[in-house]
């Protein structure tokens, strides 16, 4: 009980939308501490003060990504945008190496693979990513959770018929981290942006590398990528970071000022919690789905629901305070920490009228 207590105190000591939020897998509400950070920035560049602080927020917000993620710092970038860090892993592959991944995946996620022009990148259903990894295969990417209807890409499964083949895997935790225990780890890459789930402001993203780099280049490199960044501003870098940082990109400070409250919050709470609590209110919309004649697409286990034939529904929707997403024709309900069962029931009657 007092698990649970502290839970809720939490969260409503950080969130109170003025509407009913369900569309987290579009972005996440910011919690009270980031817009407190968000404006402390942009005062300390109005007034002049040293940013010494907004560069020490990067650093803060890449150790507790780390912690969520389960891996040391040491192997954590720190970059804009998944596109950007997907860029790197597309890069660094011989021509005509095969990528594998799923149709239909988000295109941050497999666009750069394919603009390189001279990779083999094959598409296959979901479900049967693992069993279609094949000798040759250099590459498996894909996204944790699926954005368009929250199915889940069976990790365990995948990684194993990656090792078999000698595959590598790159996996996006855009959909995902912030609700579904990470385990960074366990494959070779993996990504997130943070102003979904992880309910940052939009322009930071982080990139998981192996303790060896994996062969990428740190194509973007700048003074930031330095071993002593301060000594590095002029003229080429001597001497790149020892650790993921080489592969960095110039930090935009605000938003990395702002992503560094919304992962403490996160880590705080305890993604375990986050998850039971976000999959109850999923459960419980899916079951009065049924109650209403509608059967969403099958994402056991997901935090995001897709309902086929509604989507048409979310502009009356939105008038009516109720924010969801339209994702090609069908109606997606994203359920987070800040969201209620009187919410699932809002929606819910909503769809009855």
């Amino acid at each position: 009980m007092e698990t649970t207590e502290t839970f809720e105190s939490l969260v409503r000591a950080e969130f109170a939308p003025k509407n009913t939020y369900l569309n987290t897998a579009s972005s996440g509400l910011l919690p009270a501490r980031t817009v407190g950070a968000l404006r402390e920035a942009a005062e300390i560049r109005a007034e002049g003060r040293p940013l010494d602080t907004l560069f020490e927020d990067v650093e803060a917000a890449r150790a507790v990504f780390a912690r969520l993620a389960g891996v040391p710092a040491s192997r954590v970038a720190a970059g804009p945008s998944v596109a950007a860090q997907t860029a790197l892993v597309a890069a660094a592959l011989p021509a005509g190496s095969e990528v594998l991944t799923a149709e239909d995946d988000f295109a941050s996620v497999v666009t750069p693979f394919h603009t390189r022009g001279d990779l083999k990148v094959r598409a296959v259903p979901l479900e049967r990513l693992a069993e279609s990894v094949r000798p040759g295969t250099a590459l498996v990417a894909v996204s944790a959770a699926q954005s368009a209807d929250g199915r889940l890409a069976g990790l365990p499964a995948l990684r194993e018929a990656a090792r078999a083949h000698g595959a590598r895997t790159y996996v996006d935790f855009s959909q995902a981290a912030g609700w579904l225990p990470m385990d960074a780890g366990a494959d070779d890459f993996t990504v997130s942006t943070t102003f979904k789930w992880l309910l940052g402001p939009h322009g930071a993203a982080f990139l998981v590398v192996p303790e060896d780099f994996g062969g990428l280049t740190p194509l973007l490199a700048s003074w930031v990528a330095a071993e002593r960044p301060w000594d590095s501003c002029y003229g080429p870098v001597a001497e790149l970071a020892d650790s993921a940082r080489r592969f960095d990109v110039s930090p935009a400070l605000f938003a990395y000022a702002g992503v560094r409250r919304s992962l403490e919050l996160v880590e705080e709470l305890g993604v375990p919690a986050v998850q039971a609590h976000d999959l109850a209110l999923a459960d419980r919309f899916r079951a009065g789905l049924a109650g209403l004649g509608h059967a969403p697409l099958p994402a056991p286990g997901s935090a995001i629901v897709s309902v086929p034939g509604l989507g048409s529904r979310q502009p009356e929707l939105s008038r009516a305070g109720i924010e969801v997403s339209d994702r090609a024709g069908n109606l997606r309900a994203s359920f987070h920490l800040y969201n209620t069962a009187a919410d699932v029931d809002r929606l819910l009657e909503a769809l009855a009228r």
